[in-house]
């Protein structure tokens, strides 16, 4: 049932990632047809074709590269180098189309002689359809979460801290857990994730000061701690990491699941017990409980008394941490083997055209932290297909999973509608402004200065996205790694 739970949830990303892709290139292919133009190929992805069927003409093709797709105009600007031949003629010229890169076919001058002018408002027209039918998409996204909803929990909204690591910076500088943020670098929080910029580790990671303020609330008093933040090291095939302070967002601590004779299960605690105190102490998180384990590697074993909650019942336990059978290598452990996530779920619905907002203001806060003076994020922390892949699949991984890849994908089609409005050769953007440019001088560019300009566009491009790729895979795999633990194994109680 794993492997067959495993097809399923990649046949499901592959079909949502084509149904975007298509419709992007759908809208390039329905304004071709409008404005008369030949077309020769309609493909979905790159490199040599799985599969392709000539139909009225036009071959539709399925590449083996998930990275784009493209629509083959040779009436259009052409750019050698991606996508082979045409199968017409002996040269392949290739425009691009396509969330990162795409492709339109050309022919030799002879064979374009042959074929009908075709002007630059024709051009504007096919390139702006894509992103058109991008943006289409995603209200059409937006509007199906607006009557969905989406989900939300406490951990998306809480800005109170559940953790504070007491050797980071954030410790050093005076906070403690449960210590509520509300400004952080002189900007109001109300998340901590960075979904948008008026989260916590938005703002965290990119301030550019050497101290960061960090305004928050204690007993109901404001103040304000002067955080110093640090970059953890990091090896070469390794993103470079971004500022850190070492802090959680606070969650409830519920008990998910217990280890065989482990000292929590002898103790008598179930799943679904709430640890409130560790030691009379209030704690905000389960990395609370995880950080008294691991005090046993630097200071006597000595049993601890976990406050309790079960139900409207409050009790207290005494329990000593035991070293496991398995794995051999482990500290002194209580035994929780998980951790129940928030059940405190509930269906927000915002409207179409403030989740389309939102999403456009991720993509403007991301470029201008991309390209602020002496900031930390650069082109490393992007993310291409092989991180969309990923998301999509860890999504519906998700109980309500298929409510979020609604609202991620609203997310993704604008942002592959505005990325491909940038003026640059190899996206629709460079498109219509070589257009605009021909327009004005009322003659195309040069077929050779463009043909150099696209080219070496296009092989920037396709450099960058194995640049991307390379880290996204190894983010994956790492996270694939460290998520595989070995069960832990207590000896029987005597």
């Amino acid at each position: 049932m794993t492997i067959l739970h495993y097809i399923l949830i990649a046949l499901e990303v592959i079909l949502v990632f084509n149904l975007i892709i298509g419709v992007h290139e759908l809208g390039h292919f329905l304004a071709a047809r409008w404005r008369g133009l030949k077309v020769e190929r309609f493909a979905i992805w790159f490199g040599k074709p799985i599969w392709k069927k000539k139909i009225g003409g036009i071959e539709y093709a399925l590449g083996w590269i998930p990275a784009g797709g493209y629509v083959s105009l040779p009436q259009m600007a052409t750019m050698e180098a991606i996508e082979g031949k045409s199968g017409e003629v002996e040269e392949k010229i290739v425009e691009p189309f396509a969330e990162r890169v795409g492709g339109e076919k050309g022919q030799t001058a002879a064979a374009l002689a042959t074929l009908p002018p075709v002007t630059p408002l024709d051009k504007i027209i096919v390139a702006f359809a894509g992103p058109l039918f991008s943006f289409g998409l995603a209200i059409l996204f937006a509007v199906v979460v607006w009557q969905v909803g989406k989900p939300s929990n406490e951990a998306d909204n809480t800005t109170v801290l559940g953790w504070v690591d007491p050797t980071g910076p954030a410790a050093r500088a005076g906070l403690l857990p449960g210590d509520k943020i509300i400004e952080v670098d002189g900007h109001p929080v109300f998340h901590f994730a960075p979904t948008s910029a008026d989260s916590v580790k938005w703002r965290i990671v990119t301030s550019r000061g050497t101290n960061i303020p960090v305004k928050y609330v204690r007993d109901n008093q404001e103040a304000i701690a002067y955080v110093v933040p640090t970059n953890q090291p990091t090896k070469w095939y390794e993103r470079k990491s971004l500022r850190q302070i070492y802090v959680s967002y606070a969650e409830k601590s519920v008990i998910g699941g217990l280890a065989s004779n482990s000292p929590a299960a002898a103790a008598g605690l179930k799943p679904g017990d709430e640890i409130l105190a560790i030691d009379g102490r209030k704690i905000y998180s389960p990395i609370a409980v995880l950080a008294a384990e691991d005090a046993t590697t630097n200071k006597p074993n000595v049993p601890v008394t976990f406050t309790i909650k079960r139900g409207s019942e409050q009790f207290e336990k005494v329990i000593l941490a035991m070293k496991p059978l398995q794995p051999t290598n482990a500290t002194p452990l209580f035994g929780i083997a998980a951790w129940q996530g928030d059940t405190n779920i509930s269906l927000i619905h915002p409207g179409p055209i403030e989740q389309v907002k939102a999403s456009a203001a991720q993509i403007f806060n991301t470029f201008g932290a991309l390209f602020a003076r002496g900031g930390e994020i650069g082109v490393q922390q992007l993310g291409g297909a092989v991180m969309i892949i990923r998301v999509y699949s860890n999504l519906f991984q998700d109980d309500d999973g298929w409510r979020r890849v609604l609202w991620f994908s609203v997310i993704l089609n604008v942002n592959l509608a505005m990325l491909n409005l940038l003026p640059l050769p190899v996206l629709d953007g460079g498109h219509i402004t070589l257009s605009l440019i021909e327009w004005i001088r009322r003659r195309p560019v040069s077929a050779r200065l463009l043909g150099y300009i696209q080219n070496g566009f296009a092989a920037l491009l396709i450099g960058f996205m194995i640049y991307i790729a390379f880290f996204d895979t190894g983010d994956w795999v790492r996270s694939a790694r460290s998520s595989h633990e070995v069960p832990v194994v207590f000896a029987p109680q005597k």
